[in-house]
């Protein structure tokens, strides 16, 4: 089982995944239309680049956005579990090591305790998250069993990978588990909510060229909108 679902199961699961990707991607591309949008795509082009890029920059740095410092104590969960969940993966020395053994190569290695401590930052964070779906109203109203059902694939290869590492019970069953769940994972990106892996940096470059055209650097130049 171990040697089908880190073989065949493995590739289909990445060429699943990239695919998607790449058709999430395109598929986002064809659909702008900037009479729709009202955002000029292929003319000022110097300050929608500007505008995309000072858009996406500001949203990944830690309270670089108004909407960061609103809710301070949720911004530093979110950042905690995003950064773990991309990072820890990438640089999980159990990973490299097969990374090394199929390919040839390996990435920088995490300290196993430093991994550890991110991985249960991913879970802690994520229980965090679904306690606040819970207990406020204006978060709770918009929230359906989808959402907890995206968080759950997202968090399931951090706990079964954990509790495999540590031998929690059966290895077997917990190693198996972790490579199926994280293939879920894969798969389940360019179809679900996760899809904002890609989608963020879209739909911030898009507002960014909105606001650096409309509202910032073209402001005042004598343009219609």
């Amino acid at each position: 089982m171990y040697e089908f679902v880190t073989g065949p199961l493995a590739w289909l699961s990445f060429g699943i995944f990239f695919i998607g990707l790449l058709y999430r991607l395109v598929w986002y591309i064809r659909g702008l239309n900037w009479q729709m949008d009202r955002v000029t795509y292929s003319v000022n082009v110097a300050y929608g680049i500007r505008g995309a890029l000072r858009s996406i920059f500001f949203w990944l740095v830690p309270f670089g956005t108004h909407s960061w410092r609103f809710y301070p104590g949720f911004t530093i969960l979110v950042f905690v579990f995003h950064i773990c969940l991309l990072a820890t993966p990438i640089f999980l020395m159990g990973h490299n090591v097969l990374l090394l053994e199929r390919f040839g190569f390996s990435l920088p290695t995490l300290p196993e305790g430093l991994a550890d401590v991110m991985t249960l930052a991913v879970i802690v964070a994520a229980v965090f998250i679904i306690l606040r779906r819970i207990a406020l109203p204006e978060v709770r109203i918009l929230t359906k069993p989808y959402d907890f059902l995206v968080l759950a694939i997202a968090v399931a290869p951090f706990l079964t990978g954990f509790l495999a590492y540590h031998q929690v019970g059966s290895y077997d069953f917990w190693i198996v588990a972790h490579v199926l769940s994280g293939e879920i994972m894969l798969v389940a990106i360019p179809f679900t909510k996760l899809s904002h892996f890609l989608l963020f940096f879209l739909s911030r470059a898009q507002l960014g060229m909105d606001y650096g055209i409309k509202r910032g650097g073209m402001k005042n130049k004598g343009m219609a909108w």
